[in-house]
């Protein structure tokens, strides 16, 4: 048996070294959220297939995950997005209020790095985290986005359970700012 984190404990594929290599550990099966024409803070994932869970105690130091998402985008000119990625109510990372250009039906695509530094209580444990969000320009297929990076080693802790989410906000309501996830997949990377 091997501790896989994100409360699933199983068989492993193993690999060279004795290893075990990456594996899923949630996939949204669910297609029914879209954010738009509100200021809320509200969640990008769906329902879906395995578990976005890990127990107290459940990390272990150098555990590592990536989580990516895709779907449609549109926006005003100028209107303002800001993604978080969360344990609970703890941010792990934010992206600030980021101002996108006029986008209306474009493919937007999210990834999420993140490892556990260090174990243990608020203020001991630590999670670094990346995220980079890009969208595709009709006009000409180019990429335009932003990147985030945060370390938290103040309110991250281990010792307690903890949930992943993953949260979009508009900067204004507006019938023309919407965000629809259709694709996320997470999985443990190290």
């Amino acid at each position: 048996m091997v501790d896989c984190g994100f409360g699933f404990q199983g068989s492993a594929v193993v690999g060279p070294g004795g290893l075990p290599l990456n594996y899923g550990l949630f996939a949204q099966t669910g297609n029914n959220i879209t954010i738009t024409n509100t200021t809320t803070e509200s969640t990008l994932i769906d329902t879906g297939v395995g578990t976005l869970n890990v127990p107290a105690n459940g990390f272990k130091v150098g555990d590592s995950f990536q989580g990516q998402f895709m779907g449609l985008l549109s926006s005003l000119n100028n209107a303002t997005l800001n993604i978080k990625l969360k344990s609970g109510s703890v941010v792990l990372a934010t992206s600030n209020a980021q101002t996108l250009p006029a986008i209306t039906s474009g493919i937007w695509m999210l990834t999420l790095d993140f490892t556990v530094r260090a174990i243990g209580g608020p203020g001991v444990a630590s999670i670094v985290s990346f995220g980079t969000f890009y969208d595709i320009k009709q006009s000409n297929s180019q990429q335009q986005g932003f990147s985030f990076t945060t370390t938290n080693s103040i309110t991250f802790d281990t010792t307690i359970a903890n949930t992943l989410n993953v949260t979009a906000q508009w900067g204004a309501a507006s019938t023309s700012n919407s965000i629809h996830p259709d694709i996320f997949v997470l999985n443990k990377i190290f």
